[in-house]
């Protein structure tokens, strides 16, 4: 029997563990990248390590989010991570080289390689053959440290793409229609490997919009093969010498099977407040009563702002002008396609069309800036639409491709591309525009030792852990429901992100979403347990979201089921993570209730359900904690170590 593409990687880089279904793998990382969100955290974490040079291939760390600088919180951490990097052997890609997804994909990623970044967007990367996953900066840490990452080897899922994409519609489509089959939760588990005759026709770029967006799926990762598109992609940026052929073998056996004719496809949008509310353009504008006025569209993000996607967006705004009731951003996604751009007269027609370009960064798509009027229509060509995301808690957000919104900017309503007639063939070029003058190399180790690593004073330290209490007596300050992202958990934007190196001043923000008077009220308690719903933690992969509860005093979640990146950064954090055995017994769980465990460290040790009970309503009910021996040895301690396991 063969292997899937997935699988032959996954099998190479395996170093610790058993190669079967379902069992904890430990994984050999080459690569790993950080953003300066997660970054400052997770290198006050590898420092704690007390590791001289990081053991990675290549470790980057990116400034991609916090650029606004608003204030010095911002202009410190990049200062810090500036110096953390140079020190001890991370390059450094500066505030304006783009977007960490877009310029790895360009400049440093390789098919066969394993990474791992503190960004739940890594997954990117599996647009050229790798491995590529999001985890929390501590799992990061531990792998630049030369520790393996583990996983729960995952099932693999084959969609199998056949035909071609019509005209004006495109791989954000893909995606969509995908989201739509499975659901945000659909890839919880399992990993999404693209195969059929499909394939051949898409692009680097267009691919890695697919595997980008897998991420709102739940999946650990997703891939393409590495074929002579992925070999011309890398030759254009000079990096041909790390092509290798891949691709799953003939008789490769997957867990679950999606078909998907590309040449049945449409133009799509994901609808207010989830990535999987798909519907088609005519279904939403029937809904709007004919049309649906937009406010606001913006072009970008780590998921659509390659050069392909700008010249899409050129030719659709050229000798046009933006409807004067909208609000067009477009951020191209690096200083290499913005340099090509101004090369090629693309900006130039953008420009002239009245869009506003704004800084190569994520910007928008993390709640940097461009926030929608009150109530109002945007349209993004981004990868999520949490409510409250991009600043304005009203604001209803549709994710779009590019075609679909530069039509739309220049319609002032929502608009099917394919009413511009006949697509042109958008070329890329035989050569990019390389020039990596913004990314800075480390020093040479020799010379570590005399380089002084900078700090603010708003960094802080990393939150105290405990070891696992022999009892557990607290309140249950919070309950919600399904679907609760990182975002409500913590949210990003212009007046929090500056705090993500602070975790005391940041944890007053922690569900401010959901309810504002959560972290008062959890502080006052001292220590207390949070009940969620189904899916609880799903989207970025910010630890921030495990480190602020923890810091107020959060002892244990008990929800109906996790993502997966949150449950594990709350194991790193010493949270206990329960799961329900049945569902139901959520019902029964209200706030303010006084749940107690008897025995904690004996039920976790012992493996089996671990039993809550509700001394409010004089009611018990059981919860599952499935965890490998290593996981079950990280909780006991109270949170993972900083002292990785070599490999």
């Amino acid at each position: 029997m063969g292997l899937t593409l997935a699988e032959k990687i996954l099998k190479a880089h395996t170093v610790d563990g058993v190669f079967e279904k379902g069992r904890e793998i430990g994984l050999k990382i080459d690569q790993t990248l950080t953003q300066d969100a997660t970054g400052t955290m997770a290198y006050i974490e590898f420092e704690a390590m007390g590791i001289g040079q990081v053991k990675t291939e290549r470790s980057v760390a990116y400034i991609d989010h916090n650029t606004l600088q608003s204030g010095f919180e911002n202009a410190d951490d990049h200062r810090f991570i500036a110096s953390v990097a140079k020190k001890h052997g991370i390059y450094y890609s500066r505030p304006g080289n783009g977007i960490c997804h877009q310029v790895h994909l360009e400049r440093f990623g390789a098919p066969g390689k394993t990474l791992i970044g503190s960004d739940s967007h890594t997954p990117t990367g599996g647009g050229i053959g790798m491995i590529a996953i999001g985890a929390g900066g501590l799992d990061v840490a531990v792998a630049m440290g030369g520790g393996a990452y583990y996983i729960t080897y995952p099932k693999i899922v084959n969609v199998r793409l056949t035909g071609k994409l019509s005209p004006w519609v495109s791989a954000k489509d893909v995606i969509l229609k995908l989201l739509s089959l499975l659901s945000v939760k659909g890839g919880v588990g399992k990993i999404i490997e693209y195969t059929g005759e499909g394939v051949g026709t898409l692009s680097v770029p267009e691919r890695a919009t697919i595997t980008n967006m897998g991420a709102e799926l739940g999946a650990t990762t997703s891939i393409f093969p590495s074929d002579e598109r992925t070999r011309a992609f890398l030759k254009a940026e000079g990096r041909e010498d790390v092509w290798i052929p891949l691709s799953a073998d003939a008789d490769a056996v997957y867990d679950e099977e999606v078909d998907i004719d590309l040449s049945s496809l449409e133009p799509m949008a994901a609808c207010p407040h989830s990535p999987d509310n798909v519907k088609s353009l005519g279904e939403i504008n029937a809904e709007a009563g004919g049309r649906m006025k937009i406010d606001q569209v913006c072009i970008g993000s780590c998921t659509n702002s390659s050069l392909a996607d700008m010249l899409k967006v050129a030719y659709i705004l050229d000798g046009k002008t933006v409807h004067p009731d909208v609000s067009l951003a477009v951020s191209p996604g690096s200083k290499q396609v913005l340099t090509m751009m101004a090369q090629n007269g693309a900006l130039e027609k953008i420009l002239a069309a009245g869009a506003r370009v704004l800084e190569s960064a994520c910007g928008p798509c993390i709640g940097m800036g461009q926030s929608p009027n009150s109530a109002g229509i945007s349209l993004r060509t981004f990868n999520r639409n949490f409510e409250g995301r991009s600043g304005t808690k009203d604001a209803r957000v549709y994710l779009v491709s590019p075609e679909v919104a530069a039509a739309s900017a220049v319609a002032g309503y929502l608009c099917d591309p394919r009413a511009l007639g006949d697509m042109p063939a958008f070329v890329l070029p035989e050569q990019f525009a390389v020039n990596d003058n913004m990314i800075t190399p480390p020093a040479d180790p020799k010379d570590a030792d005399g380089i002084e690593i900078l700090r603010g004073p708003n960094i802080k330290e990393y939150p105290k852990t405990a070891p696992l209490a022999d009892h557990l007596r607290a309140e249950c300050s919070l309950k919600v429901g399904d679907n609760i992202t990182t975002d409500h958990i913590m949210p990003a934007g212009a007046k929090i992100l500056p705090l993500r190196s602070n975790i005391p001043a940041i944890s007053k923000h922690c569900f401010a979403v959901c309810d504002e008077s959560f972290p008062e009220r959890a502080l006052a308690l001292g220590q207390s347990i949070v009940v969620g719903g189904s899916n609880y933690g799903q989207g970025s992969s910010r630890e921030h979201a495990a480190l602020a509860p923890l810091y107020l005093g959060v002892k244990a979640v008990i929800v109906k089921s996790f993502a997966r990146i949150h449950r594990q950064n709350l194991l790193n954090a010493g949270i206990l993570p329960l799961e329900f055995v049945d569902e139901a017994d959520y019902d029964a769980v209200s706030q303010g209730d006084i749940l107690a465990v008897e025995d904690l460290r004996d039920q976790v040790s012992a493996g089996g359900p671990i039993v809550v009970k509700n001394l409010t309503k004089g009611k018990s009910f059981e919860t599952r904690c499935e965890l490998s021996e290593r996981m079950r040895a990280i909780l006991l301690c109270g949170g993972h170590s900083t002292t990785p396991r070599q490999i």
